[in-house]
């Protein structure tokens, strides 16, 4: 039976009204940014998911799948500047769901992903999510990608609690999806920001790099970064020697010169970027031609490989390596680590499958790399959540998942790192890894001495 086809029960809630409920439930959503000054945006875009189809009924909570399939929501990028995060992350995934799909699915429900383009603003995102629970009725939401677009989303899931609908596996490492009020309604696989910055930290301060700055981005993920960088300085008794912002949305053509010089005024033994890539990438460039040479270190987020592709082409056109000096964090282990099952596993489906976006998300002639983190990431998530499924088993009810989800002990996913849930514990890992470019890519960095001042 197909989705046009199913009988739908209950009134529809109007989207305006739910929009600025989560508008409003939003402010309890970041409070905790809102205390150390972050923006806030006024209001939701009207014209958002413009891409996406949808039958203006709503569904009870007691009518939450089809009965051949099993429809996860997703709401990322797929235009503007961090585009290849979305796209990567949906590859991943469908890749992993199209193995399973053709083994005859979860107890025979087809895993399939309804997409939406946000292009990684707050007001699509939400303006997506409300389309996703109330017009759809997706069985749940899943691969959400960003800060300040996924925590802006989180009043919804509690609104609607009745509903049972849980958001897994965000591409964001945020706090307010890992913490009451809305910890409850969120199952995350990958570490905390906090984590990441805390050990790019610590890691710096051991090998004598004890003035660090921070370069982000001014909106609630660049607030996060900052906060886990301020907080793990503390620790040392030490405090930051600057810090300089940049717009969400920024691109790589721009010039941040000023930030660069703002930041190096300082004298820092080290730089930590919170920040999307194409920006990230402007600010590494920006660092190098003015003969700065500081190491700059980025967080999972900014993708690694869209980083890179920027600065190489950069630098063949101008004789520069602007790739020197970089440390990135990841929260996946590395795609060419072939000793692991589940690369090995990643690596023969992403070439069996070739999985693409559907071309109505597309903009561009974008064209993914063959492997990368994000879509290791994204495929990590889709073994996650079929394992929950698979656990959970018919019938597929989403009050259901709730209990399957945090039952799951020491699941081997196949990284030699064991995954678990509880009722208090709705992320899976804490591991943080750490990469440098070797040879034109990101490789694993085990020993920081190299890094001593």
């Amino acid at each position: 039976m197909n989705r046009e086809s199913r009988e739908r029960t209950g009134g529809t809630w109007p989207r305006a009204l739910l929009i600025a409920g989560a508008l409003a439930l939003g402010a309890g959503a970041l409070a905790w940014l809102v205390s150390i000054g972050t923006e806030w945006p006024g209001a939701a875009s009207a014209d958002a998911g413009q891409n996406a189809p949808g039958s203006p009924a709503r569904t009870g909570p007691r009518v939450p799948a089809s009965d051949d399939e099993l429809e996860l929501g997703m709401s990322a990028p797929f235009s503007g500047p961090s585009r290849g995060l979305g796209i990567d992350l949906y590859r991943g995934s469908k890749a992993y769901f199209d193995y399973i799909n053709a083994r005859g699915g979860v107890h025979g429900r087809k895993v399939v992903i309804r997409a939406y383009d946000d292009g990684y603003n707050p007001g699509p995102a939400i303006d997506n999510t409300v389309r996703l629970i109330e017009e759809d009725d997706v069985f749940l939401l899943f691969n959400y990608v960003g800060t300040p677009t996924t925590t802006r989303c989180l009043p919804l899931l509690k609104r609607d609690r009745d509903r049972s609908v849980f958001l897994f596996c965000p591409f964001t490492g945020a706090q307010p999806q890992r913490q009451a009020p809305y910890g409850e309604f969120v199952f995350n696989l990958r570490a905390s920001y906090y984590q990441e910055t805390a050990g790019l930290v610590d890691h710096f301060v051991r090998v004598g790099r004890t003035r660090i700055a921070v370069f982000y981005q001014i909106d609630a993920y660049g607030r996060n970064g900052w906060e886990g960088v301020r907080t793990a300085l503390g620790r040392h008794g030490l405090k930051m020697t600057g810090e300089a912002t940049y717009r969400r949305g920024t691109t790589f053509d721009a010039s941040l010169k000023q930030q660069v010089e703002i930041l190096r005024a300082g004298a820092p033994d080290a730089v930590v970027c919170v920040g999307s890539y194409a920006a990230c990438a402007a600010f590494a460039r920006d660092a190098r031609d003015t003969g700065w040479d500081v190491p700059i270190a980025n967080l999972s987020f900014v993708g690694s490989e869209n980083l890179l592709a920027l600065l190489r082409e950069a630098g063949r056109a101008n004789g520069t390596d602007y790739t020197r000096g970089l440390i990135n964090s990841q929260v996946v282990p590395s795609y060419d680590d072939t000793s692991l099952p589940a690369v090995r596993e990643y690596r023969e489906l992403m070439g069996r499958y070739d999985p693409r976006v559907p071309a109505h998300l597309l903009t561009d002639d974008y064209q993914p790399v063959p492997h990368s983190f994000v879509s290791l990431e994204g495929f990590l998530n889709a073994k996650l959540l079929v394992a929950v499924l698979e656990k959970m088993g018919a019938p597929f009810e989403r009050w259901r998942v709730r209990k399957a989800a945090e039952s799951v002990r020491d699941l081997d996913l196949g990284i030699r790192v064991p995954v678990s849930f509880g009722p208090d514990r709705h992320q899976a890992t804490e591991r943080v890894y750490y990469t440098v470019v070797r040879n034109g890519k990101f490789e694993p960095m085990t020993d920081w001495e190299g890094w001593r001042k």
